[in-house]
């Protein structure tokens, strides 16, 4: 049985190889019943009307006997070997009575419709399966996608896009494949081609396949407006709904953003999530998808200031209501907990999970997105406060106290110069308010006052107990 490395250097032989092709889904086809208004094709008794004014190439890819036929002024039959048309009078009497059926506009078919395109990895898996789930701006083809239009099918597009040109790899019109733009250019101006590509834009085929191995960009994003104007969102039940960069609609499940570095292979680690994970049969029923996305860059998570591009999986499971995303949520703990131990051979720097629970990689450290974000903005109020008051203070409409210097301050704490000024400290009714002593002669009169004495060592007084005259008498 082979290793687990062995088969990771298969799955990267696999991904080297790897490319995507994206199916244009309808037809103007004469034998398909959803392009006529009854819905059904056209039989012996009836009278097929095309709009006059409408322009269209149909595929025909059988014989048909009809009671008659309105033609556009502008249109063109591809007719497959033995096809072709005969008017009969009278009834059919395998179809009826008949009527009159008319051909569907195709006019409102366009390039930009998510719901108009499949995709799968080979030319193989076009025709049976399995189709790849993507977000919508990559639905449709990207611009190093191989787009393929059925062979013996017709078709009729609008390519109108923001910009004057669409740009893919490749593009396969009735089984001939155009890599080069001049060769697709000449067919597009043809007849044939003006009747299948309409529109304010133009197709260009590039040629050029994707030479990262960290993978492309799907290059779709200046059409995301056009491309959602398609899409219908559905209600969901799931406690916090997530929005998936390149998606229109809101989620229940699960995103797994991958920081990558240089020898990241983005179609190797698709095979070993397809390989590890999906091929488990708990995991099966999840669609996946898998791509190279811009995101703004912030500052402290609120302030944007650039892009950093990372890879983005975004997980969806079958299950709705209270448990719509859980077993999502599980395989993004699964996917992320395989690449903090395998992360230095996988070329990512690091990878973190948001659920649509609520739950996210930052619930195992401690600190939830909600706590960072309650930092975030306590740190930008304090901010906000104090460039309010410096803006205030310097326009005048606050004041703020003068203070003493701090030589001043020194200075007054330091004791007073002999001979100078002597600092009281407080006052003293003993020797300072003279007014309020007692008149008592010969203790506290004019004799008694008159013996105190100031001295470079402070203030003295004559004790009358020890008085000199007491001592010489």
């Amino acid at each position: 049985m082979a290793t687990r490395q062995e088969l990771f250097i298969l799955l990267s032989m696999l991904g080297s190889v790897c490319a995507l092709y994206k199916q244009w889904v309808p037809d103007t086809n004469f034998e398909n019943s959803t392009n006529w208004d009854k819905g059904s094709v056209p039989c012996g008794s009836d009278q097929v009307v095309f709009p006059a004014s409408g322009k269209v190439a149909v595929y025909v890819a059988a014989s048909h006997t009809l009671s008659g036929m309105s033609l556009p002024v502008d249109g063109e039959f591809i007719l497959a070997s033995g096809a072709g048309f005969s008017i009969r009078e009278g009834q059919d009497p395998g179809c009826g009575a008949g009527g009159t059926i008319r051909f569907r506009d195709p006019d409102s078919l366009k390039w930009f419709d998510p719901a108009l395109w499949k995709g799968a990895s080979s030319l193989d898996h076009l025709q049976t399966g399995p189709y790849l789930f993507f977000v919508h701006e990559e639905s449709l083809p990207c611009q190093h996608d191989d787009v393929v239009f059925r062979d013996g099918s017709s078709f009729r597009v609008d390519v109108s896009a923001r910009e004057s040109s669409i740009s893919v790899k490749s593009i396969s019109v009735l089984g001939k494949k155009f890599s080069d733009n001049y060769d697709f250019s000449q067919y597009a101006s043809s007849q044939l081609g003006k009747l299948q590509f309409h529109g304010s834009s133009s197709v260009t085929v590039s040629g050029s396949a994707c030479h990262d191995s960290t993978g492309c960009e799907c290059g779709n994003s200046g059409n995301h407006d056009r491309i959602c104007s398609s899409v219908k969102c559905s209600q969901l039940d799931c406690k916090k709904p997530l929005y998936p960069v390149g998606h229109c609609c809101e989620v229940c499940g699960a995103i797994v953003t991958i920081h990558f570095s240089d020898s990241f292979d983005i179609e190797s680690y698709r095979q070993r999530v397809q390989h590890l994970f999906l091929g488990l049969s708990k995991y099966k029923s999840i669609r996946m998808a898998l791509s190279k996305v811009s995101k703004p860059q912030k500052l402290m998570r609120v302030i944007p200031y650039g892009t950093t591009q990372e890879i983005q999986v975004v997980l969806l499971d079958e299950d709705t209501g209270p448990q719509a995303g859980k077993l999502a949520e599980a395989l993004a703990q699964d996917i992320v907990r395989d690449i903090n131990s395998q992360s230095f051979h996988l070329g990512i720097d690091s990878a973190e999970y948001q659920a649509s629970s609520g739950a996210s990689s930052g619930d195992a450290s401690g600190i939830s997105g909600g706590a960072v974000a309650g930092i975030i903005l306590g740190i930008l109020a304090v901010i906000a406060f104090l460039a309010l008051f410096v803006v205030l203070y310097r326009r005048g409409r606050i004041r703020v106290p003068n203070l003493p210097s701090l030589s001043s301050w020194r200075k007054g704490s330091e004791p007073g110069d002999l001979g100078g000024p002597l600092d009281h400290g407080f006052d003293n009714p003993m020797f300072e308010k003279l007014n309020s002593l007692p008149e008592i002669p010969g203790l506290y009169g004019t004799e008694s006052l008159n013996s105190i004495t100031l001295t470079h060592s402070g203030v003295h007084f004559v004790n009358p107990v020890y008085d000199e005259t007491d001592f010489n008498a």
